[in-house]
């Protein structure tokens, strides 16, 4: 799932000067559309629904998503697993009923009968095998349970990026239908203009040209806003008409502290877990070596048996491995590599951490710089627009420069959206790299 979200994300956010299509913009700065200030974005003649929030798309993903019940199903695994080692060192109790068939000339009374009785057996010693199985059945419990939380952890990720990302498409949905607004009252200008014989009519057929490609880069928006849609409603579970982001403030810290956090993230303590495990399941193959002592005890309810008249019998038994070939100190060569390759997992996982927490701390540092440059650059464009449309009142310049500076203004803009709604993903990103993602919060 999180490679799909990164799929969509490059398909839908490619910056809007990449398109080779001319954009337009507003007929006056004072229409931009301040994305600062607005919280609540839905889709034009929706109903009025409850407005989600991050957390609550989140909170709706935890329980619609199959990947993390099933991590919760290995969590429950591994609980048998000790179930199962522990029952192994209780008495084990059983009725047992064993009838004879034989043949007897002599006696035929005897050529049919039948033994019945309780059995009692208890483990007494199997070279701590059993004691090793229950202290690694803890350790990957505990693995498994760490690899849930970090799945979820991943599962916000996926999630956050999907809720930006719509909200950045119905962000860009409205910046463009206040351009196309704009771009029409100028056509009706440049035709008034041209009835009076102010403006030629190149000027009024270039303008239309540019609102037809306006209006075709809207459906192309628009089809992107319906694939975020259903993203996030896949992820969810549930409708996403309506979404809100309340906190829209950013706060990084030092790179340092992030890195700090790194043997402490989940799937790093997973993967030490793991390792633990495995050196348990070491012992376990050991005990092959080593002697079984068992004790059993029979009390009869009914014995045809020889002796008849005894009721109860007890039976102490040592059974000593003298020679089984290879097949013990093959288990341990096998259970001493795999312990050897978590370890080196473990190790490689620590590794990983501090690259990815490194990475995503450089992305989102030149995001938000970007974020900030562009946002002095769209009120730039904006002053410049205001200019170029008061010199063309003057007929200091021609349409085709009041052009140029609306599509300025509108690749300014729609660039400015595009890196405020990527550096609030990369914060995220940021934030589950570094492991700060409570999922319990």
């Amino acid at each position: 799932m999180k490679s799909f979200v990164r799929i969509v994300s490059m398909l839908v956010l490619l910056p809007a000067a990449s398109w080779g299509a001319p954009q337009a913009a507003t007929d006056a700065p004072a229409a931009a559309p301040d994305t600062s200030q607005r919280k609540v974005i839905a889709p034009a003649g929706t109903e009025t629904v409850r407005a989600l929030t991050l957390k609550e798309c989140y909170r709706l993903a935890l329980k619609q998503s199959e990947l993390i019940a099933i991590r919760g199903e290995l969590i429950k695994e591994a609980e048998a697993h000790f179930l199962q080692a522990f029952g192994t060192v209780m008495p084990q109790a059983s009725f047992v009923r064993a009838e004879r068939r034989q043949h007897s000339d002599i006696t035929p009374s005897a050529n049919k009968g039948f033994d019945q009785q309780f059995v009692f057996t208890q483990l007494l010693f199997s070279g701590f095998k059993e004691i090793a199985r229950m202290s690694a059945s803890k350790f990957e419990k505990k693995s498994r349970t760490d690899e849930k939380t970090r799945a979820e952890q991943l599962l916000f990720t996926d999630v956050s990026d999907a809720f930006y990302l719509l909200l950045e498409l119905r962000d860009d949905l409205e910046t463009l239908d206040v351009i196309k607004k704009a771009l029409m009252e100028r056509v009706a200008e440049l035709k008034e203009r041209e009835a009076i014989g102010k403006s030629r009519a190149s000027e009024v057929v270039m303008t239309q040209v540019q609102l037809y490609t306006l209006e075709a880069e809207v459906e192309l928006v628009r089809a992107q806003e319906r694939v975020a849609r259903e993203l996030l409603e896949f992820l969810i579970g549930g409708p996403a008409d309506e979404i809100v982001d309340p906190d829209a403030s950013i706060a990084v810290k030092p790179e340092c502290d992030y890195v700090a956090e790194a043997p402490s993230r989940k799937d790093v303590t997973a993967a030490y877990e793991a390792w633990q495990a495995a050196l348990k399941r070491i012992t376990v193959a050991r005990s092959g070596y080593f002697p079984t002592v068992n004790i059993e005890g029979d009390v009869y309810t009914h014995r045809f048996s020889s002796p008849q008249d005894a009721h109860w019998a007890a039976y102490f038994t040592v059974d000593v491995p003298v020679f089984t070939g290879t097949i013990v100190y093959g288990d341990v060569m096998q259970a001493t590599a795999i312990a050897r390759e978590n370890e080196l997992l473990y190790q490689r996982a620590k590794r990983v951490a501090v690259r990815e927490i490194h990475d995503a701390y450089t992305i989102v540092e030149a995001a938000l710089r970007r974020s900030r440059i562009l946002e002095n650059a769209q009120k730039a464009a904006e002053e410049n627009y205001r200019l170029q449309t008061e010199d063309y009142k003057l007929n200091c310049v021609n349409n085709l420069d009041v052009l140029s500076s609306i599509q300025t203004l509108n690749n300014t803009r729609r660039e400015h959206i595009h890196a405020e709604y990527q550096a609030k993903r990369y914060f995220w990103q940021l934030l589950t790299a570094a492991g700060e993602i409570d999922t319990d919060q």
